[in-house]
């Protein structure tokens, strides 16, 4: 389970021992550093690292960091708001010692996800991990709600010799084909076994639909602990390919054309022990109070896009027909919906149902797409929210009048676009309160900025490695 309670200055009570006993656990380990990673607005995993031996110290008093990483773009350019993107000022890194893991794939090395305070002992408002340790908490005190969700991963692999920048897929086999199992066989066996050891587990690892791509679906968890999940996942699949001489990218568009990768979310809400997208006398089993969370999830998306679908090239992946899920939309196991509820295999549905949001890719952040998806369910949850009439096939494929009917509209075809619909949406921007919400749009606008006038391969080349 997560650490609900928010670091404090010295340490929270048994921090410093625990700290210490495991940093002799690490040296007879042989590992030598700790990489202490957060994940900023803009999607980028940001780091520090401290010698094993000054663990101990890092969960009693932090480690030093600049708040001005809060509006970093992905290609490192620095974006303001009123409060954020200064040189002034500082924060403390705290480690969570639950979630400290050992990393298989990169040997003398440990990780663990960081929550960041003020040089006063104050929660950070613009701290992306703290917003969802809080909105997880807020759901479970107020409507005794907790829940469970998982991050798919998609990426691509080229080859470490291709000229600098371009990309080269690694694996030249056909789609979902045996024959990029074994073109890559040796890596992705030592990637199942690398997060075996780690003690994530792996529900699917397969070849994808685009050139050189994959996929692995892990188990789910509490939404922070998914999130960080999610995280060290691909810190893993960047160390092992790269000791294999392979690039991987994240990215939502490797290249300008294609299927790009998706970074899909699976949530379930729960209360006191019961799966409430099942067993209930609505449409699919659905209890009313998980079909009002589907639903407000259905009805804030046009504004979740701008956290969910972050960057310029999200907008070259979101696209009609290829199961990207660009329409408001909902259907039962209906892959081009945004919305896919998913109701379980006959014998495992109390565990296993659960609703998809499909347009997500891996350029979010992990921790304010899982919260802003929190925020908006219980905004549906709280007003008794009803989905509209399900659409099955391909809503692209719906005339107008149709579509009109059933309240089918395309999500926002740009970051540009995205970010008004974000601006309009309070329920969000509330939940994640000033500082937070004023990073999104200050870093996205920035983005937009730092793309004018690229066409769109200079866009998927612009992020190519970003992420």
């Amino acid at each position: 389970m997560t650490t609900l309670a928010d670091p404090v200055p010295g340490g929270r009570p048994g921090d410093v021992e625990r700290a210490t006993a495991l940093a002799g656990e690490l040296s007879g380990r042989g590992v030598h550093g700790v990489v202490l990673a957060y994940v900023d607005t803009a999607g980028v995993t940001r780091i520090k690292t401290v010698p094993t031996a000054k663990l101990a110290s890092a969960a009693a008093w932090g480690v030093g960091m600049s708040p001005v990483f809060d509006t970093f773009l992905a290609g490192d350019g620095i974006a303001t708001t009123d409060v954020l993107g200064s040189p002034d000022g500082d924060l403390r890194l705290f480690p969570d010692l639950d979630h400290l893991t050992v990393l298989a794939g990169q040997p003398g090395w440990a990780w663990a996800p960081v929550d960041r305070i003020t040089q006063d002992g104050q929660p950070h408002p613009g701290c992306s991990r703290t917003f969802l340790r809080r909105i997880t908490a807020d759901a479970a005190r107020a409507h005794g709600l907790s829940f469970r969700a998982a991050i798919e991963i998609e990426w691509s692999v080229g080859l470490g010799s291709a000229p600098d920048g371009t990309f080269v897929p690694a694996a030249t086999g056909p789609a979902y084909g045996a024959d990029r199992q074994v073109e890559l066989g040796d890596c992705l066996a030592d990637l199942l076994a690398a997060c075996h050891a780690q003690g994530v587990d792996v529900d699917q690892l397969h070849p994808e639909y685009a050139a050189g791509q994959f996929e692995i679906s892990v188990g789910a968890l509490d939404p922070v602990a998914a999130a960080d999940r999610s995280v060290l996942v691909r810190h893993t699949i960047r160390a092992v390919a790269r000791r294999h001489g392979l690039r991987v990218s994240f990215a939502p568009a490797v290249l300008a054309e294609g299927v790009g990768n998706g970074g899909h979310v699976h949530l379930s809400a729960w209360r006191a022990g019961d799966n409430l997208h099942t067993g209930g006398e609505g449409r699919y089993g659905m209890t009313a109070d998980g079909e009002s969370f589907a639903a407000g999830l259905l009805d804030h998306l046009p504004g979740l896009t701008a956290v969910t679908a972050p960057s310029p090239a999200s907008y070259l992946r979101l696209k009609p027909s290829q199961w990207a899920g660009v329409y408001t939309a909902w259907g039962l196991e209906t892959r081009e919906c945004a919305l896919r509820v998913i109701a379980g295999m006959a014998g495992r549905r109390a565990t296993d149902a659960n609703v998809e949001v499909k347009p997500v890719d891996l350029a979010a952040n992990p921790y304010l797409a899982l919260g802003c998806l929190l925020a908006a369910g219980l905004d549906g949850l709280a007003s008794g929210a009803v989905l509209p009439e399900e659409v099955t096939g391909d809503p692209a494929l719906l005339p107008a009048d149709e579509a009109a009917k059933r309240d089918v509209h395309r999500l926002p075809v740009s970051l540009t676009e995205a970010v008004d619909r974000f601006r309009a949406d309070t329920v969000l921007r509330e939940a994640l309160g000033p500082v937070l919400a004023d990073a999104v749009v200050a870093v996205r606008e920035g983005e937009v900025a730092a793309v004018a006038g690229l066409d769109d391969a200079q866009v998927a080349a612009a992020y190519r490695w970003r992420y």
